[in-house]
């Protein structure tokens, strides 16, 4: 047993440089195709929603030399949202390459630093009525990323569709289990265990996360670095869960854009998500507590 695995591993290493030339070539093939879209700008549709729709990110000076190719993925999906916000700080956006602003449709909004929380806790203010798309900045999106999600909208559930998902998995005493243990889902499912991953992105209806979801000194003293464990929290307190749609999908990353990256620190390796997710359950117990059936759930004043 322990020769196969020598094996394996030495097979694996062999391996290694013709998988970094495999990415590299797949990540030049995906970048072609979204210059031919962008030129292309074919028609899109309605998104139908019951209010405006708005495609919210956020990105930092790293990710530039990619960023335009992201954004060029979301401003030409199958349907068109009321806006693509990018959330910068003040001196994020004065390194911001000119190709960049200058990308039709783009909006650009300063935001304070709150690292990944960025990406949703400024529009969670500025556009509280609208249903906020949340996507990473270093992804390519496929063109119907964007309506996948509009269409798994359900106006008679509480349901937060996203395209990436873990269910946890619970000791016998019915406590997370490490995030290594958790199972990646491959199939839809709608259940208070489905955990979303940010990287495929998901829609928050309105006033689907609890109002305590933009206290940032809460946040930053629990999870600084994990927004998918606090949003998990923020939407089980306020009576949602998450809906996993669509097949299991592989979301490519742009070569080159994870030299600097928090999922380095949130992995497994990292243990990252499991000191936070146990701070989490700490504070807030297990199942995180939702509001007794019937009640709103209001919006507190802005926190950021």
């Amino acid at each position: 047993m322990a020769a196969d695995e020598n094996v394996y591993r030495a097979v694996r290493r062999r391996l290694r440089p013709l998988r970094s030339v495999g990415r590299v070539l797949g990540g030049s093939v995906l970048a072609a195709r979204t210059e031919v879209f962008w030129h292309l700008k074919p028609a899109a549709r309605p998104h139908g929603l019951p209010g405006k729709l708005i495609v919210s990110l956020t990105s930092f000076p790293p990710r530039y030399p990619t960023l335009a190719l992201t954004l060029k993925r979301l401003l030409s999906q199958s349907v068109k949202p009321d806006a693509v916000v990018l959330w910068l700080t003040p001196e994020e956006a004065e390194q911001l390459p000119r190709h960049i602003k200058r990308l039709p449709g783009l909006t650009i909004e300063l935001a304070p630093e709150l690292r990944s929380f960025k990406k949703i806790i400024p529009a969670l203010s500025l556009h509280a009525d609208a249903f906020i798309a949340t996507a990473d900045d270093d992804v390519f999106y496929p063109h119907t990323w964007l309506e996948e999600l509009v269409r798994a909208y359900r106006p008679d559930l509480q349901e937060i569709p996203c395209h990436r998902a873990h269910r946890i998995r619970l000791t016998n005493k019915g406590a997370p289990r490490p995030y290594a243990d958790w199972r990646l889902l491959d199939q839809p499912e709608a259940s208070a265990l489905v955990f979303a991953t940010g990287v495929g992105g998901a829609l928050f209806p309105p006033r689907s996360l609890h109002s305590e979801a933009r206290d940032a000194a809460l946040f930053t003293k629990l999870c600084p670095t994990s927004d998918d464990a606090w949003l998990y929290w923020m939407a089980r307190r306020a009576g949602w869960r998450f809906r996993k749609v669509g097949r299991r999908r592989h979301f490519q990353c742009w070569p080159g854009s994870q030299h600097v990256a928090l999922m380095h620190e949130n992995t497994a390796s990292g243990g990252g998500n499991d000191r936070q997710v146990a701070a989490l359950v700490a504070h807030f117990g297990f199942p995180p507590p939702a509001p007794p059936a019937g009640r709103d759930v209001k919006r507190a004043a802005s926190r950021w």
